[in-house]
């Protein structure tokens, strides 16, 4: 009875309802749009971290685990290997180079990344073949490199790599192409330790080593190690050094954190704004019906009746709504140009829209209250 009274309802003001539903919608829009650009930023920021195959990263001590401003020695990652409890580790170095596409378009930065083949930290191909140490002039792309320069397996790709007070250009092949793995904003291209020393940006052309200066060592557990113990091995036997997990590293980059909480900020109060303007549509659409109201109550229909009958114009409008929206929010994800960051996964796009439905409701529950006060003589001779 309840479904049937809050649909004939709404089928007979369906111009004023159906607005209101493109109201939420747009509200659905902001709200999910929001999500996906928190997720899309954050992905872009620990895209490489985040699938690294370790459990704990070693860094420099006092760096407040910053992967740029850590410096590690390269013995410090060799003593890591033989520590008991540790599977296998892996030496990771990080630098920036911009890859030449044509004279007359503008370089793109990318993150050059040394690793040791087959170790952590070095990923694996989803086309191609994985990273060797040699030859030396290879390299493995990820898919966001390989997307933005249109690259396949076998293609020759030029870098552009500041040495000393000069541009030099250095050539590499695909040798394979990994999944996104995109560190700090930008596409990633892997090489090894060695190459990477070769050809990273430094002050003095000439500085070279066949042992170079590592930013941080990803380090896998054994299975029978636990992390904790580990983590104190680890620092007992290595001098100057801090560990942590995955999570940890890529929280502590800067702004990470800052531009997450400031963007669910945003979105916390696109929620109480919603909140606020589906109580307010009917708290007014609750004063409209006084009279309605009070004639059922004067043939008997009970509170709850009235109630479930609020709540289901609610959720049904509600509903509407937020299906209009998420439709509109992907349909607008499709036409962005790829630059901009926005991702949606499923476990954020289902938690974003069960509150949105759970807002509406909420945001009606001073309008159920008012009409639980309607006395039916009361509201006869309005």
């Amino acid at each position: 009875m309840a479904i049937y009274l809050s649909f004939k309802e709404i089928w007979r003001n369906r111009t004023k309802y159906f607005l209101f539903s493109l109201v939420i919608a747009l509200i659905s829009v902001l709200v999910l749009f929001t999500a996906g650009l928190g997720e899309g930023l954050a992905t872009n920021n620990k895209e490489y971290l985040e699938k690294l195959d370790a459990q704990l990263l070693i860094f420099q001590t006092d760096v407040s685990f910053s992967t740029i401003e850590s410096r590690l020695d390269y013995k410090k990652y060799k003593r890591a290997r033989r520590i008991s409890g540790i599977a296998d580790a892996g030496p990771i170095a990080f630098s920036n180079v911009k890859v030449v596409i044509a004279k007359d378009e503008e370089p793109i930065d990318v993150s050059f990344i040394g690793v040791e083949p087959d170790r952590p930290g070095a990923p694996k191909a989803i086309t191609g073949s994985d990273l060797r140490s040699y030859p030396s002039k290879i390299a493995l792309i990820d898919q966001s490199t390989a997307d933005l320069i249109d690259a396949k397996i076998g293609d020759k790709i030029t870098i552009k790599s500041t040495q000393g007070t000069e541009d030099k250009l250095y050539d590499l092949t695909v040798t394979g192409i990994a999944g996104g793995q995109r560190y700090f904003f930008r596409p990633s291209i892997f090489v090894s330790l060695t190459t990477w020393d070769k050809y990273r940006p430094k002050s003095d052309p000439d500085s070279y080593s066949t042992q170079p200066v590592l930013n941080v060592i990803a380090v896998k557990a054994d299975n029978t190690t636990s992390i904790p113990y580990l983590e104190n091995a680890i620092t007992n036997i290595i001098d100057d050094v801090e560990v942590t997990d995955i999570t940890t590293a890529y929280e502590s980059a800067p702004g990470y954190s800052e531009q997450q909480g400031t963007l669910n900020t945003i979105k916390g109060f696109t929620f109480l704004i919603g909140t606020l303007v589906i109580g307010g549509f009917f708290q007014i659409q609750i004063l409209q019906k006084l009279p309605q109201i009070g004639m059922l109550k004067a043939i008997g229909a009970p509170n709850r009746l009235v109630s479930a009958t609020a709540i289901s114009q609610i959720i049904l409008v509600s509903l509407f709504g937020v299906i209009i929206g998420t439709l509109a929010t992907f349909a607008l994800a499709v036409t962005l140009p790829s630059n901009v960051p926005v991702y949606f996964t499923a476990s954020s796009v289902v938690v974003t829209i069960v509150t949105l439905l759970l807002i509406g409701p909420v945001g009606g529950l001073l309008s159920i209250r008012m009409a639980h006060k309607v006395e039916p003589l009361t509201a006869l001779d309005m």
